[in-house]
C-alpha cells in the first residue's frame, strides 16, 4: 500500500514550497527512488525544472520534463499531464488535487505551506487519503533561521 508523507512548512510562499521540493527531491533520489514531481501546470513544472539546476551550487539532480526525449533516461521527471512510465516508485505531488494514479507509487509526498489555498486543498487531500485507508504521516518542519 502506498505510504503518504505530508511535509508541513512554516513558510507562506510558493518559492519556499518549491525550494523545499528541490531539497526533498534530492533526498528521495539519494535514497534510490525514481521520482516524479507532479505539478499543477506547465508553468510550475518549468519553474521547478529551473530551480532543480540552481537550488544548491554543489548539487546535481538528473531530471527532465516528462514530455522530453530524456525522460526515460533520468531518475527524476517533472510533469503536469498524466502519470510517468512504469518503474517510477515515488511521487512528490505539488498539484492541489490527488491524481487518480497516485497508488501506482510506493511513496507519495505532499508539501504544505501556510498559504490558505494550499492549506485548504491539502487538508482535503489528507482526509481523502485517510478515508481510503492509506497510511499518512505528518512531518512538521521547524522555521529556518535567517
Amino acid at each position: 500500500m502506498t505510504q503518504i508523507d505530508f511535509y508541513i512548512l512554516p513558510d507562506t510562499t510558493l518559492e519556499a514550497r518549491l525550494d523545499f521540493a528541490c531539497r526533498l527531491a534530492e533526498t528521495i533520489h539519494r535514497k534510490g527512488y525514481r521520482l516524479h514531481l507532479h505539478t499543477e501546470n506547465e508553468s510550475m513544472a518549468r519553474e521547478l525544472d529551473d530551480k532543480l539546476w540552481t537550488f544548491r551550487p554543489d548539487s546535481y539532480l538528473p531530471h527532465a520534463l516528462l514530455d522530453s526525449d530524456m525522460a526515460a533516461d533520468v531518475p527524476v521527471t517533472l510533469g503536469w499531464q498524466g502519470p510517468p512510465e512504469p518503474g517510477v516508485n515515488a511521487m512528490l505531488n505539488l498539484h492541489p488535487q490527488i491524481p487518480e494514479w497516485f497508488s501506482h507509487f510506493e511513496r507519495v509526498a505532499e508539501i504544505i505551506n501556510q498559504h490558505q489555498d494550499v492549506l485548504t486543498t491539502k487538508r482535503e487531500c489528507w482526509q481523502t487519503y485517510k478515508k481510503r485507508g492509506y497510511p499518512v504521516t505528518a512531518h512538521k518542519l521547524p522555521a529556518q533561521d535567517s
